[in-house]
C-alpha cells in the first residue's frame, strides 16, 4: 500500500483525478487510533494508494468531506464521498474496503452486525451525538453528508418522508432523530 500527502482539497482533486476510485485516511499524529489505522493500512498487501489528510495540517477536507472525527477512511469514487470508515480498524477489515470485496460486520460474539446507514450533516449536534453513541458500542456504519451530496439527500426523503437530520438506515429501517432506544433494540445493544 503506497500512501501519498495531500494538502488542501484541491492538491487531492489534481492527485486523484486519473482515478475513478480514491482513499484518503484523515489521521491526526500522535493520536493513538490514528496511529493505529495507519499502521493497519499499512500492513494490507493492496496495490493502492491512500491519500493522507493530516488534519492539523489541512483544514479544508473535513468540512467538504462530512469528518468529524479522526480516524476516519473515505472512499471517494466519482468525485463524492461514497462510504466512511471510522475508528482503527483491522488490516483485514482495510482490506475488503480497499478492494471492494463485499464486508461481513460483526460485532464482538461473532455475530454479523446489521448494515447502518446514518445520514447526517457536520453541523448537526444530535448527528455527532448518534455517530458518538454508534463508535462507543463498536457499531460500523456508512455515514452519509446530506449537506454536500444533494442525491442522497434526495434519496433519504424518498425513504422516510422527512429532511431532517439524523436518520438512520439500520437493513432498511429508518428511525428519524437520535432515538436511543430504537436504534439500542434494533442493532442489540445494551440499554444502559
Amino acid at each position: 500500500m503506497d500512501h501519498a500527502k495531500v494538502t488542501s482539497f484541491s492538491d487531492f482533486i489534481d492527485k486523484s483525478k486519473e482515478k475513478n476510485k480514491a482513499f484518503l485516511l484523515f489521521y491526526k499524529p500522535g493520536n493513538e487510533a490514528s496511529e493505529c489505522a495507519l499502521r493497519n493500512i499499512e500492513n494490507t498487501d493492496v496495490d493502492d494508494t491512500v491519500f493522507l489528510v493530516d488534519v492539523t495540517q489541512v483544514r479544508d477536507m473535513h468540512p467538504k468531506m462530512g469528518i468529524a472525527s479522526v480516524p476516519a477512511v473515505v472512499v471517494w469514487k466519482n468525485n463524492r464521498v461514497k462510504n466512511v470508515v471510522k475508528g482503527c480498524q483491522p488490516a483485514s477489515y482495510y482490506k475488503q474496503v480497499f478492494s471492494g470485496e463485499g464486508i461481513k460486520k460483526y460485532r464482538s460474539g461473532g455475530k454479523v452486525q446489521k448494515r447502518v446507514t446514518v445520514y447526517s450533516t457536520p453541523s448537526c449536534p444530535y448527528c455527532n451525538k448518534l455517530k458518538q453513541y454508534l463508535d462507543k458500542h463498536g457499531i460500523r456504519y456508512t455515514d452519509i453528508n446530506v449537506a454536500s451530496d444533494q442525491k442522497a439527500a434526495e434519496e433519504m426523503v424518498r425513504k422516510s418522508g422527512q429532511r431532517g437530520v439524523p436518520q438512520t438506515d439500520i437493513n432498511g429501517q429508518i428511525i428519524i432523530g437520535f432515538d436511543v432506544p430504537k436504534i439500542s433494540k434494533l442493532l442489540d445493544i445494551p440499554t444502559e
